[in-house]
C-alpha cells in the first residue's frame, strides 16, 4: 500500500505575512493534506501569534484548490459538538468537501484551563475519556442528520438543524486519536483514520525500536476494537503524526533518513504520515530545502 505524505501548518503567522504562502506552497510540494492545530494556544507558542484553526481552514480552503485540509486534532476542551458541527459543514462546503477532522479527547495544556472558572480543577483523563465519548458519536449524527435531538451526561441538542449537510457524504471523514481502550473503540465505530504520535512515556528516553514496537502494540489494539465493531481494521487510514517519537525531527535531516524512516512506519501499516512545516528556533526547526526535498522526492522512492 502506498504511503502518502501530509504537513501541519501551525496557525503562527498572519495570513498576509506569509500565512497564505505557506497553504499554496503545501498545495504546489504535493502534500496530500495539509492540516494545523485546533487549540486557543499551544506550549512554546502561547506567547506569540496563533490564530483560530477553523477561521486557518476557511482561508485555506479559498486560497487552494486539490489540498485536502484538516485539524490534527480538534477535541472538547473548548468545543461543543452543536457549533463545531455547524463550522464543519460550513468549511466542507467553502472546501467542495476537502476537509477531514482530526479529533481526540484533548489534553491538560491550556485549552484544558483558559475557560475554566474560579476555583475549578481541569478535567481528569478519565472526564476527558467520558466527555469524548459522548462528543464523537453525537457530532458523527450532527453530520449525518438533518434534525437532531439528544440529551446527554455532557452535551445536549435540541432539534439542532444542519441542512444540507457536508459536501461528502454521508459526512466529513473522522480522523481519531487514541491509544486507550475506549479511544481505539471510538476509531473503530466512528472513524475513516486512526491517528497515533507513538507512545508518549518513550519520547524522552525511549528507543526509535522501542517506539515502533509500542506502536505496533497500539495498531494491534485497533485491530481488536475493529474486529469488536464489525469493521475490517484495513478500512481505516493510519496517521503517525511525526515529531512526537523518539526520533523527534531528525527524519527530516535528510531524504535519506526520512525514506529510512518512513519506510520501518509503513511496513507497521501506516498508510500517512503528517511532517511539521518548519517553525525557526522552534521544536520544529528544520532545513526548508530538505524538507521540500522530502515532500517532492520521498514519496516516489517509498512506492
Amino acid at each position: 500500500m502506498s504511503l502518502r505524505l501530509s504537513t501541519v501548518i501551525l496557525p503562527v503567522r498572519r495570513w498576509n505575512e506569509g500565512g497564505r504562502d505557506q497553504w499554496l506552497r503545501a498545495e504546489e510540494l504535493g502534500f496530500h493534506t495539509a492540516y494545523t492545530y485546533d487549540h486557543l494556544a499551544w506550549r512554546t507558542f502561547r506567547d506569540g501569534p496563533w490564530f483560530g484553526a477553523v477561521p486557518t481552514l476557511t482561508a485555506a480552503a479559498t486560497a487552494t484548490e486539490r489540498l485536502r485540509l484538516g485539524t490534527l486534532v480538534t477535541s472538547p476542551n473548548f468545543r461543543h459538538p452543536v457549533t463545531l458541527a455547524k463550522e464543519l459543514i460550513s468549511l466542507d462546503d467553502i472546501s467542495g468537501g476537502r476537509i477531514t477532522l482530526g479529533i481526540g479527547a484533548g489534553g491538560n495544556g491550556f485549552d484544558a484551563t483558559t475557560l475554566l472558572k474560579g476555583d475549578e480543577e481541569p478535567w481528569t483523563p478519565r472526564e476527558r475519556a467520558d466527555r469524548f465519548g459522548e462528543f464523537v458519536p453525537l457530532l458523527d449524527r450532527l453530520l449525518t442528520e438533518d434534525a437532531v435531538t439528544y440529551e446527554g451526561t455532557f452535551y445536549s441538542a435540541r432539534e439542532a438543524r444542519n441542512i444540507p449537510g457536508c459536501a461528502q457524504r454521508p459526512r466529513l471523514p473522522f480522523a481519531v486519536a487514541a491509544t486507550g481502550p475506549r479511544g481505539m473503540r471510538l476509531a473503530a465505530r466512528h472513524g475513516q483514520a486512526w491517528v497515533t504520535t507513538g507512545d508518549p512515556k518513550l519520547f524522552e528516553s525511549g528507543t526509535p525500536e522501542q517506539s515502533r514496537e509500542a506502536i505496533r502494540g497500539q495498531i494491534d489494539k485497533l485491530g481488536k476494537a475493529c474486529a469488536e465493531a464489525g469493521r475490517d481494521v484495513a478500512e481505516l487510514d493510519k496517521v503517525l503524526l511525526t515529531g512526537f517519537t523518539p526520533d523527534r525531527n531528525r527524519p527530516l535531516e535528510s531524504l535519506d533518513a526520512f525514506v529510512d524512516f518512513a519506510g520501518r512506519h509503513q511496513e507497521l501499516g501506516f498508510t500517512e504520515l503528517a511532517v511539521h512545516w518548519p517553525i525557526p528556533g522552534s521544536d520544529f526547526a528544520a532545513d526548508q530545502a530538505v524538507f521540500e526535498r522530502i515532500a517532492t522526492e520521498a514519496a516516489a522512492q517509498l512506492g
